[in-house]
């Protein structure tokens, strides 16, 4: 039974110790150690052991009270560039673990949008989308993010060319409708769906930018018994926090 128990605690470890290394490196910058506990829900007991260690061996190094990627991990670096994937995939986590909601980073196809990375919640009731899946720009919140994200004269020729099917009674389809829809997602600066695509499903999205251009969205779809102004409030905090940091 110890024997179980210990085997559990340290694949635990291991998995914190190489989330915080995949966090930090997505990061692109300094992360303070408050931050990483935030972003991954370790204890902040647990995370000075792990961070020391990793300091002590070279994977990260410390600069006051911010940590970086260290000299060891440019030895064991490919010399590939990171893939997007490799760069999401530690902030989707990172959604995940705060919200415990299903997060997932989209990039447009066209006019639909594909799956690059997700994180499935643990609750009983979540919403789940599988890697790689199409879905249409408006139908869900990561469309609306990028559309809002595009040039006026693209969303244009996006609302001339796309056919858009009514999913359920709320999706918007019509293209005042959705001019309107980009204006407020402009203003808020996150992309919204209520039962749009799914029906009991509430998504909020932020566009992901890089030199000015929109390479994707990150996303959030939270079931509707849980959803409500604050929760709203805290993960459109959390997604825009997420894009800026994805942005560095």
């Amino acid at each position: 039974m110890a024997e179980a128990g210990t085997s559990t605690s340290h694949v635990k470890s291991a998995m914190r110790t190489l989330d915080i290394i995949e966090y930090v490196v997505a990061r692109g910058g300094p992360a303070v150690a408050q931050e990483i506990a935030g972003a991954l829900a370790i204890p902040v007991s647990s995370l000075s052991y792990l961070l020391a260690t990793l300091v002590e061996r070279g994977y990260l190094e410390r600069a006051g009270r911010n940590y970086l990627p260290g000299p060891g991990l440019q030895r064991l670096q490919a010399r590939s560039e990171p893939t997007l994937e490799d760069r999401v995939a530690p902030l989707v986590r990172a959604l995940r673990v705060q919200l415990n909601e299903t997060a997932s980073f989209f990039v447009r196809d066209g006019w639909q949008l594909q799956t690059l990375v997700t994180e499935s919640s643990e609750h009983a009731l979540r919403y789940a989308i599988a890697v790689g899946a199409r879905a249409p720009l408006h139908g869900l919140a990561a469309g609306k993010a990028i559309l809002a994200a595009m040039p006026d004269e693209e969303v244009e020729r996006y609302l001339r060319e796309s056919r858009r099917e009514s999913f359920t009674e709320a999706t918007l389809v019509s293209a005042a409708d959705l001019r309107r829809e980009i204006a407020r997602t402009r203003e808020r600066g996150y992309g919204r769906t209520g039962s749009e695509y799914s029906v009991g499903i509430e998504g909020l999205a932020c566009a992901a930018m890089a030199g000015g251009e929109v390479i994707g969205a990150f996303a959030v779809a939270v079931p509707s018994v849980r959803f409500d102004a604050e929760v709203e409030q805290r993960v459109a905090g959390l997604l825009m926090r997420t894009a800026g940091l994805f942005e560095g």
